[in-house]
């Protein structure tokens, strides 16, 4: 046992973890102001494309850091230009986004790069000075920095989500739009700055796929992450702090079940495949809506804020 729930297996979660809970934050950002996000997946996918594509070709991995948040915060500003301008359906607009991310990033892929290099990606950070300090040194030292900002950014954004006057704003345009415009909040301004922010974080994560997990990209490398960071931000009832703890258990599923194969538990050899399908099978009931009493924000999805 102790060979398998090792510090090293603990650290690989906390990897597998940062791109699903970046991509919640940018969720939750999203949702709590009144906008279903489902194209989560195709900003993240999108965002590692470009962020690696422009990493080869600047030669500075932090350059691609900035393009592939960029090309997330333009999907995003798409989607809220669909939902509050010309009143697309939300899971739609969504949907569309996602389909377009995968058809473009594989036809741009094949066009460009017949054999695609590898990119100057985001180095890790020693911080060497963790290292005295007990199981945080031994978790953190040596990470990427995207790890580092996985950790801190839910703290950031519960904060300003309820202890700012702008927090509170974004939260009433969710609760109820018409009484949000009543109170002279501008709810179709806050939910395209939202929504926008929501794809710069989803491209975030992306680039972290390809700027740091593997410096390369892969067609559809990011496999269901922005589902399953969908199905986290329902776990944490449209909560940072939740969705986040919702993100490690994923990403400690995902460690577990990698490290698993050929091991045996208790004396059992547990079925690799089993744990792989774990994280799918619980983002399936989270987004069925069965785990808990996940209410979302009253005005999820509606159009009532539209002028």
């Amino acid at each position: 046992m102790g060979e398998i729930f090792d510090i090293e297996l603990f650290r690989s979660a906390l990897r597998l973890a940062t791109p699903l809970a970046l991509a919640a934050m940018g969720g939750i950002l999203s949702e709590r102001s009144g906008v279903v996000n489902i194209g989560l997946e195709g900003q993240m996918l999108m965002g590692a494309f470009v962020g690696w594509a422009a990493a080869v070709e600047l030669g500075n991995g932090w350059l691609g850091v900035l393009c592939g948040m960029g090309a997330g915060a333009l999907l995003g500003l798409i989607h809220a230009l669909l939902t509050q301008r010309f009143r697309a359906d939300h899971v739609v607009s969504g949907m569309a986004v996602n389909l377009f991310s995968a058809g473009a990033t594989v036809f741009l892929l094949r066009r460009f790069y017949e054999m695609p290099p590898n990119a100057r990606g985001v180095p890790e950070w020693s911080l060497h000075w963790l290292e005295p300090i007990p199981l945080l040194g031994d978790l953190l030292a040596g990470q990427s920095p995207f790890v580092i900002l996985m950790l801190v950014l839910p703290f950031a954004l519960h904060g300003l989500f309820y202890h700012t006057m702008w927090g509170l704003q974004v939260r009433a345009s969710g609760e109820s739009a018409r009484k949000s415009r009543l109170a002279g909040i501008n709810v179709v301004a806050t939910r395209y700055l939202c929504v926008t922010l929501s794809g710069a974080l989803a491209g975030l994560a992306g680039t972290y796929l390809s700027l740091s997990q593997l410096r390369v990209f892969t067609e559809g490398m990011s496999a269901g992450k922005g589902f399953i960071a969908l199905a986290a931000v329902i776990f944490g009832r449209w909560t940072p702090l939740g969705a986040t703890a919702a993100a490690l258990g994923f990403g400690f599923l995902d460690a577990l079940q990698q490290r698993l194969q050929g091991e045996t538990l208790f004396g059992v050899r547990v079925p690799s495949e089993a744990l792989l399908s774990l994280p799918y099978l619980l983002t399936i009931v989270a987004l069925a809506g069965l785990v808990g009493r996940s209410v979302p924000p009253e005005d999820l999805g509606k159009q009532e804020a539209e002028e």
